[in-house]
C-alpha cells in the first residue's frame, strides 16, 4: 500500500537529468504549504505582509511565527500603523520571538518606508537592501515574492537543496557564493516569487536534514547526491564549537501583587525589552550586589538559556519590598500578561519566582 501511494505522488514528467524550474513549480502548485502571508498561482501578496513575515521568519520556525504575524497584522494592519506604534508596545508584542534586534529594526524600517517612500516599499532587491534590518536574503525574497523580480533567494532550506542537487563539497559558509550562483541560474523570469517559495517548501517538507523523502521529490532524477545515496552528507558544515557559558543573577522584586521591571538599554542583547533587574553576564559567576535592601531568598533552581553564541545560567533572587528600588522601572501586575511581555530568558526566571 505504501509503495502504491508513493507511485501516485511521483510525477513521471520529472525524469529529467537537470533540475527544471517548471517541474518544481508544478509540484508547488499542488503541494506547497498554505501560509497566512502567502498567495499562490503567480498572484503577488501585499509587500508589507511579505516583509513582516520574512523578518519574523529569520532564525525562527513557521509554527512560532504564525501567531505573532496574526497579532501584528491585527494591531498594525499597515506599515504606516506600525511606524506610528509605541516602541515599548512593539517590543512587548515581539517578546518570546527572540533575536530582538529584529523588532528594533522593524520599527526603524517601517518609519523609513513611511517617511521616505510614502508607505510604499521599494520594488528592487538593491533598493530594499538599503532599508534597516534588510540584508541579502530578505531583500531578494521581498523583491521576488512581492514584486516579481527574478532575484536569487537563498535561505537554509535552499542551501540544503542546492548542495545536494550539485554535491557541493565546499563547507558552509564558504559555499554560499557557489550556492547563490546555482540558484541565480535556476531562477526563472516567470513566477520567480513562487519559485523561491517552492524551493523553501521543498527543503522544509521533502529535502529535510534527516531522512529526506527523495522518492516523492520531483527533482530526484536530477539530484547528484540522491544518485549515489549520500543525501544526508550535504550541506557540509564545519564542526560546531562548544558554546561558552556565562553567569549572572536576576532579581525578582514584588510588592502588593506586582513585580518591578526595567527596560533594558537599546543596544545589546534584549535591547529595549522589559526585563527583571539583572547583573552583568560574565564568564565567571559574579558576586551579586542586590539592587535594594531586603530579605532576599535565593531560589534552588537556576535558569538556563541558550543564545546564538553562548549559554546563560542565571541565579534567581526574590524579595518582597515596601518601596521601589532606586532604579528607573515600572510595576506590573503578576499575571500572564506580564509573562507575555518578557523575553524568553526573563520569562523563565519570572515563572520560577511566581511559582516558588
Amino acid at each position: 500500500m505504501q509503495s502504491a501511494h508513493i507511485n501516485h505522488l511521483i510525477d513521471p514528467s520529472c525524469a529529467d537529468p537537470h533540475p527544471q524550474p517548471a517541474d518544481l513549480l508544478a509540484w508547488y502548485d499542488q503541494h506547497g504549504r498554505d501560509l497566512p502571508w502567502r498567495l499562490k498561482g503567480g498572484r503577488r501578496p501585499d509587500p508589507y505582509h511579505v516583509w513582516l513575515s520574512e523578518i519574523m521568519l529569520q532564525q525562527t520556525t513557521v509554527a512560532a511565527v504564525k501567531p505573532y504575524f496574526a497579532a501584528f497584522l491585527e494591531a498594525f494592519p499597515t506599515v504606516q500603523a506600525l511606524a506610528a506604534a509605541d516602541d515599548g508596545l512593539v517590543m512587548e508584542m515581539w517578546a518570546g520571538l527572540g533575536y530582538y534586534a529584529r523588532a528594533r529594526n522593524l520599527l526603524k524600517c517601517a518609519r523609513v518606508v513611511t517617511e521616505t517612500y510614502g508607505g510604499q516599499f521599494p520594488q528592487t532587491a538593491s533598493a530594499l537592501k538599503e532599508l534597516p534590518g534588510i540584508g541579502d536574503y530578505t531583500s531578494a525574497a521581498i523583491a521576488a515574492i512581492a514584486f516579481n523580480e527574478p532575484a536569487a533567494v537563498v535561505d537554509g532550506n535552499i542551501e540544503r537543496v542546492i548542495s545536494r542537487l550539485y554535491t557541493i563539497e565546499t563547507p558552509l559558509p564558504a559555499a554560499k557564493v557557489e550556492i547563490k550562483a546555482k540558484v541565480d541560474a535556476l531562477t526563472p523570469q516567470d513566477r520567480p516569487g513562487d519559485f523561491a517559495q517552492a524551493m523553501m517548501d521543498l527543503g522544509a517538507t521533502l529535502c529535510t536534514p534527516k531522512a529526506p523523502k527523495c522518492l516523492i521529490c520531483c527533482w530526484r532524477e536530477a539530484c547528484a547526491a540522491h544518485a549515489i545515496g549520500i543525501e544526508e552528507r550535504f550541506p557540509i558544515k564545519p564542526q560546531k564549537k562548544p558554546k561558552p557559558v556565562r553567569y549572572g543573577t536576576v532579581f525578582w522584586i514584588e510588592r502588593n501583587g506586582q513585580a518591578f521591571l526595567i527596560r533594558r538599554p537599546e543596544r545589546g542583547l534584549l535591547g529595549g525589552m522589559l526585563a527583571l533587574v539583572s547583573t552583568d553576564w560574565d564568564a565567571e559567576a559574579p558576586v551579586p550586589a542586590a539592587p535594594c535592601s531586603a530579605e532576599w531568598q535565593v531560589l534552588p533552581n537556576e535558569v538556563k538559556h541558550v543564545f546564538t553564541h553562548f549559554e546563560l545560567r542565571l541565579s534567581v533572587w526574590v524579595a518582597r519590598v515596601d518601596k521601589a528600588p532606586p532604579l528607573q522601572g515600572e510595576w506590573r501586575k503578576m499575571d500572564t500578561q506580564l509573562l507575555s511581555a518578557l523575553p524568553t530568558v526573563m520569562k523563565k526566571a519570572a515563572k520560577l519566582a511566581m511559582t516558588r
